[in-house]
């Protein structure tokens, strides 16, 4: 079968989590069928150059990415279109050409959309069987459904209302959606008016690339957190986790420190006593590996959160916010520990820091729940036996 595969994200180096889903959804891909990937880039020279990549797909197409800004004449224009303004002013008209053009020569079974920004481009799709891959509504609602003020109620109510009509037409351009968890499939099935197959495929790790990686060399009262601040998401965790509970438990174990791995965009810290900023790594993997703790102190963003994921994969035991660990099928003191005050989270990290045994059976806990239902090679037959669905659904 031969699939057109579109990405907001270019796939290489696989260093967050869409990168890393989409990167494993083409090596299964690529197993069985002929892939052409047309992704947005944010380092146009040499991406196509990638070996990894060129390995798996038969062709590569990139086109620059533009981010958002909302004080562009575009972007104001769409305060009067019933278009999202995020989607209108990120629009590629380069993109679009290289869709068609691809789609009219190409002679393509499938296409697979992968996430919001790639799903907007399905009116140019030429009536092949399309999937829309992770639609994800949590991060559009919360701001509206969470906002503390009349203004940001009013602001992000109506970035919640025009993307909810938006979605309607554009569910109809689909043949399937995948999501990656029950919840998302309930607010889908909520919000969306869709008669279409929607399948879960959670967000996974390649469990046999984290097997190489051992404890031994733990390195004591060692706390990471790893994510780029590029994601808002992650700034905010690290500003509460550095203001609100770092210092507490500074005072209890003078000698532990913080690693934050990722690029970390110059954005200001409440404090940075004891925290070792990386930057970014080429894998974070023996990282996390040689620490007593990782930690998600998240409080916002949607989807499901691959560093929990790869921490349990490694042995690492996590603390994690409600958020955090939001769409996991974990339990509070078997797989981790879930607290979401600053009190809280603080004597969860003193009480794994002083309990190895705690450490350990929250460890194994973890790695087999992972080995059952978080490992892509468990979850990867049920999609390509998707996609075989979607392709022959004309």
């Amino acid at each position: 079968m031969k699939i057109l595969f579109l990405s907001s994200w270019f796939p290489y180096p696989a260093n967050n989590g869409s990168k890393i889903r989409i990167n494993n959804l083409l090596q299964a891909l690529a197993d069985h069928h002929e892939v052409t990937l047309l992704s947005f880039t944010e380092r146009p020279n040499g991406s196509k150059d990638v070996p990894e990549l060129q390995a798996l797909c038969q062709e590569i197409q990139t086109v620059p990415w533009k981010p958002y800004k909302p004080d562009t004449h575009r972007a104001r224009w769409g305060f009067l279109s019933l278009t999202p303004r995020s989607l209108l002013d990120t629009f590629s008209e380069e993109m679009r050409q290289l869709i068609e053009s691809q789609l009219s020569n190409g002679n393509y079974n499938l296409v697979i959309a992968s996430e919001l920004g790639m799903a907007s481009y399905s009116q140019y799709f030429h009536d092949v069987p399309a999937l829309f891959e992770d639609v994800e509504l949590s991060l559009f609602i919360e701001p509206f459904s969470h906002a503390t003020s009349k203004r940001s109620r009013v602001r992000n109510g109506l970035t919640w209302g025009k993307l909810h009509y938006y979605l309607n037409r554009l569910v109809r351009n689909f043949k399937a959606f995948t999501v990656v968890s029950k919840k998302e499939h309930q607010l889908l099935a909520r919000f969306v008016n869709t008669n279409q197959t929607v399948e879960i495929v959670p967000n996974c790790i390649d469990l046999k690339n984290y097997q190489e990686f051992g404890k031994e060399r733990e390195r004591a009262n060692s706390i990471i957190y790893t994510g780029s601040f590029g994601y808002a998401a992650n700034y905010d965790a690290m500003t509460w986790f550095l203001k609100e509970i770092y210092p507490d438990v500074l005072e209890r174990f003078p000698d532990a420190n913080l690693m934050i791995t990722g690029d970390h965009e110059n954005l200001p810290l409440p404090n940075t006593e004891a925290v070792t900023l990386t930057g970014f790594v080429d894998d974070v993997r023996p990282l996390v590996a040689g620490s007593c703790i990782s930690v998600a102190p998240l409080r916002a963003g949607g989807g499901t959160r691959i560093k929990i994921l790869e921490a349990m994969a490694l042995g690492t035991p996590v603390v994690a916010t409600t958020k955090g660990a939001e769409g996991l099928d974990v339990q509070h003191g078997r797989h981790l520990l879930i607290a979401d005050t600053p009190a809280a989270f603080s004597a969860s990290i003193s009480r794994l820091l002083t309990d190895p045994p705690l450490r350990q059976k929250l460890a194994i806990n973890a790695y087999q729940l992972v080995k059952e239902s978080y490992d892509w090679a468990g979850t990867l037959p049920d999609f390509l036996h998707l996609i075989e669905r979607v392709a022959a659904a004309k």
